[in-house]
Order: structure tokens, then sequence, then C-alpha cells
């Protein structure tokens, strides 16, 4: 009788573990890490917002479009960078598909920005203020305890960004930028697991070590 039982447990808990590996191979991408992929998605963003943005004090409704989509950017960059622990999900590919694809909006946006602290700066420091604006936008995505949603949501992103025709960056950054934000903060079952596992992540690399390309270069400070 015993046996019988034994026999029985045996065959369910094949099931049980057949169930959660086809579950596992048709699980969609974007809920990696999860058992149930927390809720982030958030309304539609027009640039400028706090938190979404740094300030920028009397910028243009343009100026404020090219500072999301410079902002989301240099999220996917950061993702690029830390998210090597898990190569499924291809940040860094994306990234570089991304600089490669939308190069003529990334430029325009580039240019935009630029526009914007020479008439707001001027002089000769407007170069260092758009660098500070630059360091302090990458530091913004700086995360340990949500590393996971983080990584997740920006490989979600990038590869929206290959899918996506040229020109539609800028609508993506409106689209996004506020889930990639809600990214940076633990929720969900990730909360639960960092409090019981220990992680170990890549050190943050510093962005000034890597050109807009995401190639390594001497750092200024080295």
């Amino acid at each position: 009788m015993r046996m019988r039982q034994n026999d029985h447990l045996h065959r369910l808990l094949r099931s049980v573990f057949a169930a959660t590996a086809l579950a596992g191979l048709i699980s969609p991408a974007n809920a990696y890490f999860y058992w149930t992929k927390p809720p982030l998605a958030g309304a539609p963003v027009m640039g400028g917002e706090p938190g979404i943005t740094l300030p920028m004090p009397g910028a243009t409704p343009k100026e404020l479009t090219a500072a999301l989509t410079w902002t989301m950017r240099a999220g996917l960059n950061v993702a690029a960078l830390q998210c090597g622990f898990a190569p499924v999900l291809r940040t860094r590919d994306n990234y570089n598909n991304m600089l490669q694809q939308h190069a003529a909006e990334l430029q325009a946006t580039y240019a935009t920005l630029n526009a914007y602290f020479k008439r707001t700066i001027g002089g000769t420091k407007w170069p260092l203020a758009f660098d500070d604006f630059n360091t302090k936008t990458y530091n913004g995505f700086s995360t340990l305890r949500a590393q996971l949603s983080f990584c997740e949501t920006a490989s979600s992103i990038g590869q929206e960004t290959m899918d996506a025709p040229r020109g539609r960056l800028a609508a993506i950054a409106a689209e996004r930028m506020r889930e990639f934000r809600a990214s940076l903060v633990p929720v969900g079952d990730q909360g639960l697991a960092m409090r019981d596992v220990q992680v170990q992540f890549d050190p943050i690399d510093d962005p000034r070590c890597y050109n807009k390309r995401g190639k390594e270069i001497r750092c200024k400070d080295k």
C-alpha cells in the first residue's frame, strides 16, 4: 500500500515539474525574473515631469521631447553595461541595434539638447552644463535592489525600439519612461526574493568611460 502511494506521489511530482517546465518555455521574455510580473506601466509623459527627466527651465516642447528621448537612451545604455548577468535579456545587443537603427533621430535629439544649453547657458559654460546633465541622467538609473525589474524592463523597451520604424524613439519614450522609472523601485515578488537571497552583481560601470555607442574609452578622471 505504501509503495502504491509513493508511486502515485512520484507520478504527481513528475506532472507538476513537467507543467512548470512547459510554463517556463512559453513564458514571455518580459517576465523572465518573475512568477507574477509586477505592474509598472503608467500614463504617457511629455517630458519635464518631476522624476522622469531632469529639470530644464525654459525648455520648449521640442527640447523637452529631446530630453525625454535622450534620458531613455541613457537608461538603455546603463542597462547595456549592467545587465550582463542575464544574457538572455540582450540589453547590450538591443542598445547597439538602437544606436544603428535610430541614428538619425538620436543625432537630431543630441543637436536639440546642444541648442538648449547654448541658448539657456551660453558662453563657454554650456558644454560643462550639458556634461553635468548627462552625468546626472546616467546616475539616475543606478540601482541595486531593483536590478532585476530594471534590467527586465530595459530589455522590453530595447526590444520595442528594434521593432519600431525609424523616427519612433520619442513616441516610445513618451509611452514607456514612467514604467522605466518605476522599474528602479523594488516591487512584487522581487522584493521578497531579495530579502532571502544574496545576489552578486557586477559593479556599476562609470558611464563616462563609454562613448555614445557603448564602446569603452579612457575615463576623464583616470
